[in-house]
């Protein structure tokens, strides 16, 4: 299975890029792994919210395919514990899933077209971050999740 975390727009401190790497070095070893960032427009900040959220959108769905099993991570989404995501990459696993895409959107989240394209909401937490948060802590329970799966001591119960 191929695992893709999509994203608006890049990290922009690089303490941040650097945590995100160690993370995405580490998930290369049990799994192929890439983050794909979309880059923003130029003129971006001279759009008003609603006209970026809709603009990303379309960004966004130029890049997901309709064989990908989309899992946008949006607040509003099914909230799991580490090991029952770990539970539920495995499933991804079982069912023979070819590219499990997860989608970060930007600060104003997701237009209604992709929300509608995907199969999935999950939420990282109820709490708010902010999107280049977001990469960081996805990356690492992704990483956390295949530990657990491979009953590696990295999880502790």
């Amino acid at each position: 299975m191929k695992i893709t975390l999509l994203t608006i727009g890049q990290t922009d401190d690089s303490w941040l890029r650097e945590a995100i790497d160690i993370y995405v070095q580490r998930i290369n070893r049990y799994t192929s792994f890439e983050t794909r960032n979309i880059p923003t427009p130029k003129k971006w900040n001279t759009l008003a919210a609603g006209q970026r959220k809709e603009q990303e959108g379309k960004l966004l769905l130029e890049q997901m395919k309709g064989s990908d099993y989309t899992v946008l991570l949006d607040e509003k989404g099914k909230a799991l514990n580490s090991v029952q995501f770990a539970g539920f990459i495995q499933d991804r696993m079982n069912r023979s899933t070819r590219k499990l895409v997860f989608v970060v959107g930007g600060p104003w989240g997701f237009s209604r077209e992709v929300y509608q394209a995907a199969q999935m909401k999950l939420s990282l937490s109820a709490m708010t971050f902010s999107h280049q948060m977001v990469r960081l802590f996805f990356t690492e329970q992704l990483y956390r999740a295949f530990t657990i799966l491979r009953n590696e001591p990295y999880h502790n119960e």
